[in-house]
């Protein structure tokens, strides 16, 4: 059976996760960078491991106040320090549990911005090796990110997004824009199928845009997320899919 990571960010003091986490394989938690604290990252990943799911940790530019969606300019040097030291903090709390941290997967702005520029996206990949290189390192599918991390060595996911409209280069609709996420459950699980089955995105303005899916990812952030979680696993399965995140090399 074909396997394939379902994605969903978590400990970010919005949403109902534990509601969330029967249904995912992994899990990317809030560093308390653009939300969460060191207690809800410790409480979070008690959650992670007490439901089997792989913990990623999910550093942001220190950006609370617009929940890290909003891009900020970053030397490599900068992106290389608040990176690494986002993803040792919630490192610190995975050991300490007894777990074993999988990925990293930057957030918001940081995420959009290092599928573009090719700098900061090594200098991301940079801290991730440095920090263990057995790391999976998740990045928008076929970025600058992914391509950073595969020069490096690291284990790579191609991340595809359920509910989150594409443009026809493959990235992935700007917030500003009305219509960049998609509200209903059905849509998205077409988005999702298509994706599965076809390797494909529609994209806002109707292209067909071939898109690799190691991962699909869900937004804990909406209020709906217990439910587009439940419904999302059903398509996933329902196409002959067996959800599984990708194993650390080591």
């Amino acid at each position: 059976m074909r396997t394939i990571d379902f994605n969903c960010d978590l400990g970010e003091d919005c949403g109902d996760d534990a509601a969330i986490l029967p249904y995912i394989s992994s899990a990317s938690i809030a560093c308390g960078f653009h939300a969460g604290s060191p207690d809800t990252m410790r409480r979070t990943v008690a959650l992670c491991l007490a439901h089997g799911v792989a913990i990623g940790a999910h550093p942001s530019h220190a950006d609370r106040e617009h929940f890290g969606r909003v891009a900020h300019p970053l030397s490599s040097e900068e992106a290389y320090s608040l990176t690494l030291y986002q993803v040792a903090a919630l490192d610190g709390f995975v050991r300490a549990a007894g777990g074993r941290l999988h990925h990293v997967k930057p957030h918001g702005a940081l995420y959009n911005q290092a599928a573009r520029d090719a700098g900061l996206a090594d200098a991301i990949a940079r801290a991730v090796c440095d920090h263990d290189t057995g790391l999976v390192l998740y990045g928008l599918s076929g970025s600058a990110l992914t391509t950073a991390g595969e020069r490096l060595g690291l284990q790579v996911a191609h991340e595809a997004f359920a509910e989150r409209r594409y443009e026809a280069d493959a990235t992935l609709t700007p917030r500003t824009h009305s219509d960049a996420s998609i509200e209903d459950l059905p849509t998205a699980a077409a988005q999702v199928t298509r994706m599965l089955d076809a390797g494909i995105v529609v994209a806002r303005t109707g292209e067909s845009v071939p898109l690799r899916a190691d991962s699909i990812c869900l937004h804990g952030d909406r209020p709906d997320a217990a439910a587009f979680a439940r419904g999302l696993r059903q398509t996933i399965e329902s196409n002959g899919f067996a959800i599984r995140t990708m194993e650390r090399h080591a």
